[in-house]
């Protein structure tokens, strides 16, 4: 059983730096285990039909989280290079 007096007790008596690392373990609990519910995609999460890339991507909010060109995916390499290129021509 839990008792919170003594806890707090045991707190207290901590240095302000371990007080402070102990706020911020208890912040990562926190977004570990009481994430708000989101909405997700699980119209097609079955076990014979998974969520595809996609999906996970769009559940994840990672779509849209950069601006860059829309055809990035096709030429990435030459863009790469062209920006090393610039970036280390002194060499």
């Amino acid at each position: 059983m839990i008792h919170i007096e003594e806890i707090q007790k045991d707190i207290n008596e901590l240095p302000e730096e371990a007080q402070a690392l102990l706020l911020d373990f208890i912040d990562l609990l926190k977004k570990r285990y009481l994430t708000p519910d989101k909405p997700t995609v699980n119209s097609n999460d079955t076990p014979d039909c998974p969520l595809s890339t996609l999906d996970i991507l769009n559940e994840s909010e990672l779509i849209g989280c950069i601006s860059a060109e829309p055809d990035l995916s096709t030429h990435y390499k030459s863009v790469l290079q062209e920006k090393l290129d610039s970036k280390y021509d002194h060499r």
